[in-house]
């Protein structure tokens, strides 16, 4: 029996697997599997809790998104491994060091539950995000097919992110405009479309078509990313409350040569486990 446990960010869902006390060998097809919210156990993401392979760190933690591709890194998904990890009895600290595939992170538990994320700084120079462009620039056009030129602030927040300004995010065509986004041959390892309504300068509204898993009810590093575009385009604050479909996360960005910092719940559903037999046929 694979032992699993359901976990959520604000509705942005997690099968989070505990790989340091059982062994975890999945394919990408058996991914998919139990990401499947009909067959399988269903989630946006699959997190597997690994031991560290640096001396710095004290986990290791690896994300894969429902379509079975490996990703970097996921914000909401980092609170919720947080948690994890306290409550399986894995660490005693409030501070943890976690690696991912774009360096270390440090989550740390707050007194009233919710998680405090140290998501690195910024990355806006193109062939790094990877984006294809001649030069960095704080904002770009876009040619997205039958919908004319779209300007986006691109940037990596250890994961790409492409993210327009929209009047309303409640009639913005994120199921129309999402998927060319984030297929777009501008970015070669597909990109997670953000769309951003700027309420006043201390909140946003903001919908994410997430690349591998569609739209969320909630993306953390979406969430980073829209916060540090707004206050690049001199619209926001330092610190801006962003209300995503499935409620709030407190961003602050103090200033270019900081780190963007997320605060959030993280929510534990339920424990389970699946045989196996119904992994392998997969």
């Amino acid at each position: 029996m694979l032992k699993f446990s359901k976990m959520h960010g604000l509705g942005n869902d997690f099968i989070v697997i505990n790989a340091i006390e059982q062994a975890v060998n999945l394919t990408s097809e058996q991914i998919q599997f139990l990401s499947d919210r009909r067959f399988g156990v269903g989630c946006d993401q699959l997190l597997l809790v690994e031991k560290p392979q640096t001396a710095e760190a004290d986990f290791r933690y690896r994300i894969f998104n429902a379509d079975g591709g490996e990703v970097s890194q996921c914000g909401n998904g980092a609170r919720c491994f947080a948690r994890f990890v306290r409550e399986k009895g894995l660490t005693a600290k409030d501070t943890i060091a976690v690696e991912t595939a774009s360096g270390l992170i440090y989550p740390t538990l707050q007194a009233d539950g919710s998680v405090t994320v140290d998501m690195g700084k910024p990355i806006f120079e193109p062939k790094n995000i990877p984006f294809i462009a001649e030069e960095q620039a704080n904002t770009y056009m876009l040619a997205i097919d039958d919908h004319g030129k779209k300007e986006i602030t691109a940037l990596s927040m250890g994961n790409p992110h492409a993210v327009m300004m929209v009047d309303d995010v409640d009639t913005a065509s994120v199921e129309e405009i999402g998927p060319l986004v984030e297929s777009h041959e501008r970015f070669p390892e597909r990109v997670n479309a953000g769309f951003m309504q700027v309420i006043d300068s201390d909140s946003i509204r903001l919908r994410v078509f997430e690349r591998g898993s569609g739209e969320t009810f909630a993306c953390g590093t979406g969430a980073c990313a829209a916060v540090v575009s707004g206050i690049r385009r001199g619209l926001l604050n330092n610190i801006v409350t962003v209300a995503l479909p499935g409620g709030d996360l407190q961003i602050s960005w103090p200033d270019e040569d900081s780190s963007v910092w997320m605060t959030g719940p993280a929510e534990h559903v339920f424990d389970g486990e699946i045989a196996w037999a119904m992994i392998e046929q997969h």
